[in-house]
């Protein structure tokens, strides 16, 4: 069976989880969790970067930042992990989904100038794939709004938009590094603050169960204790080590997936030309990280049956996020099936081909002869 993820691995996790486990600190914030921290505001030009448990934990620990409540509203897509969502609603906030674009699959601006109400608190944008939201057309609405970004990057490391990285544009960034993402701690997360010196000293103490720890241990406070709410958002230092092994890899892991992309997307294309499926856009204002390959069939029939002989023939595909206005808690917050008619129509009809670095030459040209078998 072709495997549709396998996390990648360096020669360094071994090394560096030993010498973590003999510097007998493996809770939070030690030795590799701080150069996580150090390389995410040097490389992506973040001024403030803190690992999380995971991205759910980066985007709840946003909500908070953003003191969200009740009568509260918050833009985001349809088309989305249900964390996204999650964060905005354990908060007793209001989701309101927007529709998303043909060409990226990204949340649709003129969309969200649509829902924007006097109630609207921040915009939750998610960069699909690793291709960036229209992030200049975003921006301009918060601020014309006074309304804060908050950027759902899970898929979005190394990648970038007019040559920020993702993640470092709005207010807040969000990053995943489940081992489905291209650089993987197996479970874990981090959130960048960018500009704002407030929102920076209250994400430590967030982060740090409403404590004002941080500040004790860099002797700015004599003692530490209880000063806002918050939750253990603290990873092990051990998932930190797994994690800078891979970031001392950054570009040759995306070179190694821009590969396959490559591969994939010229073996297809004739395909695309003969009208048998759409393979993914890539604007121009995108540098892409690669993090997924998809194509996007004719019908959810013609989906369903090319994902079904795929499988047949060894090869694990995948369709992915049903739209969250269309599931049982969406509609019991008000919403109603056929009101983002192009949410709806493209996630019937994407399928995910297997997609990782180590993916070889020979499985990528087999999965392409099936798919131009079968259609």
């Amino acid at each position: 069976m072709i495997l549709f993820n396998k996390p990648y691995t360096t020669e360094k996790e071994e090394e560096y989880l030993k010498d973590c486990l003999l510097r007998a600190h493996t809770h939070g914030d030690g030795y590799y969790t701080k150069q996580i921290h150090k390389f995410i505001e040097d490389t992506f030009n973040s001024p403030k970067a803190l690992m999380t448990t995971s991205c759910s934990s980066a985007l709840e620990m946003a909500a908070i930042l953003l003191d969200l409540k009740k009568g509260d509203e918050v833009i985001l897509p349809s088309y989305t992990f249900v964390s996204t969502a999650n964060a905005i609603v354990l908060r007793g906030a209001k989701p309101i989904f927007a529709d998303i674009c043909e060409e990226t699959l990204n949340i649709d601006p003129s969309d969200i100038e649509k829902k924007i109400t006097k109630n609207t608190k921040a915009i939750f944008p998610v960069h699909y794939a690793g291709v960036a939201c229209d992030m200049d057309y975003i921006m301009n609405i918060a601020r014309e709004y006074n309304i804060k970004v908050v950027e759902d990057a899970a898929q979005g490391v190394n990648a970038k938009y007019k040559g920020k990285y993702l993640g470092t544009i709005g207010d807040i960034g969000c990053y995943s590094f489940h081992e489905t993402k291209n650089y993987s701690s197996g479970e874990g997360g981090a959130i960048l603050i960018n500009n704002d010196k407030e929102l920076m000293r209250r994400a430590e103490i967030i982060r740090e169960k409403g404590t004002n720890r941080s500040q004790f241990f860099r002797g700015e406070v004599d003692k530490y204790s209880w000063v806002d709410i918050g939750s253990s958002y603290l990873p092990s230092d051990i998932l930190a080590a797994l994690l800078y092994a891979q970031f001392e890899k950054l570009d040759e892991i995306q070179n190694k997936r821009k590969n396959v992309y490559e591969k994939y997307y010229n073996g297809l294309k004739e395909l695309e030309k003969e009208g048998k499926l759409r393979l993914p856009i890539i604007p121009e204002y995108c540098e892409s990280n690669y993090h997924m390959f998809y194509i996007l069939l004719n019908s959810e029939e013609e989906r369903n049956h090319l994902m079904d002989k795929l499988k047949e023939n060894g090869i694990s595909s995948v369709f992915h996020y049903l739209p969250l206005h269309n599931s049982h808690m969406g509609i019991s917050l008000g919403n109603k099936q056929g009101s983002l008619p192009i949410t709806e129509n493209l996630s019937s009809r994407i399928l995910r081909l297997p997609m990782y670095a180590n993916l070889k030459n020979e499985e990528i040209q087999y999965i392409i002869s099936e798919i131009y078998k079968t259609l």
